[in-house]
């Protein structure tokens, strides 16, 4: 499986960014589908994950100013942030399991100006 990451880059604080991510491979069967946050000297958290069905998780850091979405036809992801704080500044990962195996993109990064 390979994830294919658009978006990211610089935005001021107090706006928004959307991040979409495809993913390609034979015999797709995803689970889950989210995003990871690596901040400079931290660890990769959670950011927000989707499953199949619909139900959704998010970090609380995140929640009510953020809205995770995606194509089981396509195998896609999607996340919109609003309300940018400096804070959200890290590198995103994509992330999709299938099978009990965990799957990574390409980091993109995105930075808050305050």
């Amino acid at each position: 499986v390979q994830l294919q990451a658009l978006g990211g880059g610089l935005v001021q604080a107090g706006g928004f960014w959307r991040l979409s991510c495809a993913a390609y491979g034979s015999s797709l069967n995803i689970n889950a589908m989210g995003w990871y946050r690596q901040a400079p000297g931290k660890q990769r958290d959670l950011v927000a994950s989707i499953f199949p069905a619909g139900s959704t998780n998010y970090a609380d850091s995140v929640k009510g100013r953020s809205t995770i979405s995606r194509d089981n036809a396509k195998n896609t992801v999607s996340l919109q942030m609003d309300n940018l704080k400096p804070e959200d500044t890290g590198v995103f990962y994509c992330h999709a399991s299938m099978w009990g195996v965990n799957y990574w993109g390409k980091g993109t990064q995105v930075t808050v100006s305050s």
